[in-house]
């Protein structure tokens, strides 16, 4: 599940409500890669769901992120800092083995697997 702060999304709504985009907006997160670290964070308003898209609801708005993206950030907190040096956007992403000092790059720490997994083709 991908939720924002309250914070966040007083932010976002600002933010939509300045560039008129109405209600069936929805904040939409990813990841693509790139970035100082190998993974930069995504974020823009969509307004159309495709069948490899999920959605959540986070303090009243709308979140859709696609399925490749997900695994990278699943379980990430979308929060908005308002400290001098550092406004913005911040990711609090559990899965995330290091940020560089942007903090909008990050590299993936992939679960480990059983020393006795066996694919199910085997």
């Amino acid at each position: 599940m991908i939720t924002l702060t309250e914070n966040a999304a007083k932010e976002i709504r600002k933010i939509m409500n300045e560039n008129e985009l109405g209600e069936e907006v929805a904040v939409r997160v990813g990841v693509k890669g790139g970035g100082c670290s190998g993974l930069t964070y995504t974020l823009d308003f969509d307004s159309r769901k495709t069948k490899f898209d999920l959605e959540y609801e986070s303090e009243g708005m709308k979140i859709l992120v696609d399925k490749k993206s997900h695994l990278y950030i699943k379980d990430t907190e979308i929060d908005w800092s308002y400290s001098l040096m550092d406004r913005g956007l911040k990711f609090n992403n559990p899965l995330a083995k290091s940020s560089c000092g942007c903090k909008t790059s990050f590299m993936f720490d992939a679960p480990q697997q059983e020393e006795d997994f066996k694919p199910s083709w085997m």
